[in-house]
């Protein structure tokens, strides 16, 4: 089995057995892709390359000046194909086990104000063609913010999951995991509204002979729905009408905002982990820096001697 079979068997499985969303997929594909190419210049493959080949694999990255979050992507795609290629009997060893990783740089995410929200939340409903336009980007922006949802999770909703007025949507994850997440009443407003003038062009879609979408923002596009480019493209305008520097204004960095407000006002981190379907809590603690800095504040304003200080 060449280079190429191996990464399109186990992309297979992914998408099979762990039910990989498909930019997960693209994602290794693009990894593994490079990977190849380095050692079919280097004159091995996946089946005969070994510990040493792919540590001067790492070396070549680092050397080209990749980021040590791109090395320690590169690493892991990596090790989970040759744990596949070991549990398949592919290979009788996993040259890649004891391999260390370069670790990530841990940032803390990008976030907003409040005040930045709301004027990115009031000016959503002032931009757009039409006002099926504007309902449907004030909705996007309502529900996102609302509900801390990935980009892609927001864009394929199904129609069926706003129907009945809905004060919890359900929401189909990273590897098909669902789980629950409220409304706010503002997001609930813009959903209704959305959803009747939505429903009003599915119904002159069906008198004209089309079939109506099952999505709830949908696209005559390939992918049946807004795209997670075009939303991103329409966040950035908003951003522009809202006078907030559209450099700071992404669709992940809302999902930040719905965290670090979160838990600024009291919320603890497992019930955040659960709002944003992450799996592992570690990947919610980065949010503590919000928290620290709420205690720091409190400290500082009610503490005698800190009052002392200040005086």
């Amino acid at each position: 089995m060449n280079s190429d079979r191996w990464v399109g068997t186990f992309l297979e499985a992914m998408a099979a057995e762990r039910g990989a969303a498909a930019n997960t997929l693209a994602a290794y594909e693009r990894d593994l892709d490079a990977v190849t190419q380095w050692m079919a210049d280097h004159g091995c493959d996946y089946a005969s390359a070994s510990r040493d080949d792919i540590e001067a694999y790492l070396v070549f990255c680092d050397e080209q000046g990749l980021s040590r979050a791109t090395r320690a992507r590169r690493l892991s795609a990596i090790k989970q194909l040759y744990r596949f290629a070991f549990e398949e009997n592919l290979r009788a060893d996993n040259p890649a086990v004891q391999i260390a990783g370069p670790g990530r740089d841990k940032r803390l995410p990008k976030t907003l104000s409040v005040e930045e929200v709301d004027r990115l939340l009031s000016a959503a409903p002032q931009h757009g063609r039409s006002s099926a336009d504007k309902a449907r980007n004030t909705c996007l922006m309502q529900v996102l913010y609302a509900t801390g949802m990935r980009v892609t999770e927001l864009v394929s909703l199904p129609v069926s999951a706003a129907r009945g007025d809905p004060r919890m949507l359900l929401i189909r994850g990273k590897g098909g995991k669902e789980r629950m997440v409220p409304l706010s009443p503002p997001a609930r407003l813009a959903l209704a509204e959305w959803l009747a003038l939505r429903d009003a062009q599915d119904e002159e879609n069906i008198r004209n002979g089309q079939t109506p979408s099952t999505y709830l923002f949908p696209s005559r596009g390939k992918a049946g729905h807004l795209t997670r480019h075009a939303f991103y493209l329409l966040i950035k305008e908003i951003s522009v009408k809202a006078g907030v520097s559209p450099q700071k204004v992404t669709p992940h960095t809302l999902r930040h905002a719905f965290a670090t407000h979160l838990l600024a006002n009291g919320a603890d981190l497992r019930s955040i982990q659960t709002l944003l379907g992450h799996a592992d809590l570690a990947t919610t603690e980065i949010y503590t820096h919000v928290l620290e800095e709420r205690l720091r504040d409190l400290v500082l304003e009610h503490h005698p001697l800190a009052k002392d200080q200040l005086d």
